[in-house]
């Protein structure tokens, strides 16, 4: 056999490659759940923009909130945390917050998010 024709990864190649392939897939599930979290927020500010268009007030906003958090599994955040202000004649809710991830015995991923109802 010609070993200059000889292609593939050895076996050390297989098992390193693997051991990275794993630790992006551990990465990926970890912070998928805390994406999903920001994804609910994000929508709740949206409608809660919306209703303080129509005269809610910003007790009532955060109490809204507060229950839309209960529906859609929100725990990072709470209607306390809403910054709630008129800019140019529209109301704009957001809220920044920051989601620590475990990811292996003492590491841990920092995620930091901000929702606001200004973005497009």
């Amino acid at each position: 056999m010609d070993k200059k024709g000889q292609r593939g990864l050895s076996l050390i190649s297989v098992l390193i490659v693997g051991a990275l392939a794993a630790f992006v897939l551990v990465i990926g599930f970890r912070t998928v759940p805390a994406v999903n979290e920001y994804m609910a927020v994000q929508r709740i500010v949206k409608i809660l923009a919306d209703d303080a268009e129509n005269g809610t007030s910003a007790s009532e906003l955060r109490r809204s909130f507060d229950r839309r958090s209960d529906v859609d599994d929100v725990t990072s955040v709470t209607g306390a945390d809403l910054d709630i202000e008129r800019v140019g004649g529209k109301t704009v809710v957001s809220v920044d917050y920051e989601r620590r991830v475990p990811v292996v015995a003492n590491v841990s991923l920092l995620l930091e998010f901000s929702a606001s109802s200004a973005n497009p």
